[in-house]
């Protein structure tokens, strides 16, 4: 199993629309990366950095795919217009980072 993973930032004076992010931008992204191949996504919501503080990001998305191969297809066919729709939520520029999931 493949993941990407989309990290948000929280720095002093960033913006984050959740509302916007959850009832418009999840939804783009899995009708754009689930006849893709997409299995699953996930979102987090930062609360704390473990220390009661301000969380490092504010969320995080995980999209989950059987193999490489489906994970960089929907990327290239998608990836522009996803990312197109980052400055409609958020001010953050996201981390990404594409992993392979072990079993333990």
């Amino acid at each position: 199993m493949f993941v990407i993973s989309v990290l948000y930032p929280l720095t002093p004076g960033t913006t984050f629309n959740l509302d916007y992010y959850v009832n418009s931008h999840v939804p783009l992204v899995k009708r754009l990366f689930e006849p893709m191949g997409q299995r699953e996504a996930r979102v987090f919501k930062g609360v704390s950095d473990g220390g009661a503080g301000t969380p490092t990001f504010g969320v995080i998305a995980e999209l989950f795919f059987d193999d490489m191969e489906s994970l960089m297809a929907a990327l290239s066919a998608h990836g522009a217009e996803t990312q197109a729709d980052i400055p409609n939520f958020t001010d953050s520029i996201p981390v990404i980072q594409i992993s392979e999931m072990l079993d333990l």
